[in-house]
């Protein structure tokens, strides 16, 4: 058994695909149909089931991938505890980002952490919120700027900051007005409201809905979208309302900008993380990259308090 064979096995489990699998591993699908023969015809079991429209674990498949991700996670920790060891300031650090938040955030997270290190590399892989969970905890990713709370039970992860939700409405909603005067929104005020929504499998879309349930009402939802920014525009547009975090509402740059509130005290808002796989190694450049973006985070907001870290 070779440990190329692990992380082959490993890879046509993530993807359940082999073309797929082929690609992200660089080899032909050929080779990696024959390699995977062979360790099946060595261990004695079949690991995948393969048909027309999918690739499937069998149940030998699912210990195997379950004790051959271990055996990849233990060599990668090795590998990096001797690279601290020899202080290398060489690196690399794969970063999932949710993409909007992460195209406000990162602008001024990335120069800051280049200038104190300007050696490691930094790879950024964005998705949805729901995806970046199951590539952070299939190792994808070293960690990912995901928001609380997280589904995925094998993450850990370190708060870096509280981002406070705001309400976003076209110019001329009756709300409106209340920017000018500086005056406050109640949740509750908003239940016959049309709302324009993340679509499902976003992070923030869930958390509205929740919102909305603990003020007592379903929303209605009348436009849906994958991104935030379209859902301002809409709102903009006159569509309807919607909720944003703050940091993306003060960044909007678009013609089609709506007007913000304030919703009322105890102001809505939701703690922003870094997530890693439990029992990860952290490299000495993924624990600064971590302290560049608590660091860069407190400042944008002014200075916040975070709670504590969990596993």
């Amino acid at each position: 058994m070779e440990f190329r064979q692990l992380q082959y096995a490993l890879q046509i489990a993530s993807e359940r695909n082999f073309s797929r699998a082929a690609e992200k591993l660089h080899i032909a699908q050929p080779s990696l149909s024959q390699q995977l023969s062979k360790l099946e015809k060595e261990l004695g079991v079949l690991l995948f089931h393969r048909n027309t429209s999918a690739v499937e674990l069998t149940h030998a498949g699912e210990v195997f991938v379950e004790k051959a991700q271990k055996i990849v996670d233990a060599v990668e920790v090795l590998r990096q505890e001797m690279d601290d060891i020899s202080q290398l300031r060489k690196g690399k650090v794969v970063v999932g980002s949710m993409p909007i938040t992460g195209s406000h955030l990162l602008p001024h997270v990335l120069p800051a952490f280049k200038h104190l290190h300007p050696d490691v590399e930094i790879t950024l892989l964005e998705d949805s919120s729901m995806n970046l969970e199951k590539k952070t905890a299939n190792g994808q990713t070293d960690l990912s700027l995901l928001s609380l709370p997280l589904v995925e039970p094998s993450l850990s992860y370190v708060p870096i900051g509280e981002e406070v939700i705001d309400l976003a409405v076209p110019h001329d909603h009756p709300l409106a007005k209340r920017a000018d005067e500086d005056r406050t929104v109640r949740l509750e005020e908003l239940a016959d409201e049309p709302f324009v929504v993340l679509k499902k499998g976003q992070g923030f879309r869930k958390l509205t809905m929740d919102l909305c349930h603990q003020a007592g009402f379903e929303p209605r939802v009348v436009f849906e979208s994958n991104n935030m920014e379209t859902v301002q525009s809409l709102v903009a547009a006159g569509m309807g309302i919607t909720l944003v975090p703050r940091f993306i509402a003060r960044a909007a740059s678009s013609e089609f900008v709506p007007v913000y509130l304030r919703l009322a005290d105890p102001a809505p808002s939701r703690t922003l993380v870094i997530a890693y796989r439990n029992g990860r190694y952290l490299s000495k450049a993924a624990e600064a990259f971590i302290d560049t973006f608590k660091d860069t985070v407190s400042q944008l907001a002014g200075g916040v308090a975070l709670p504590h870290s969990e596993a």
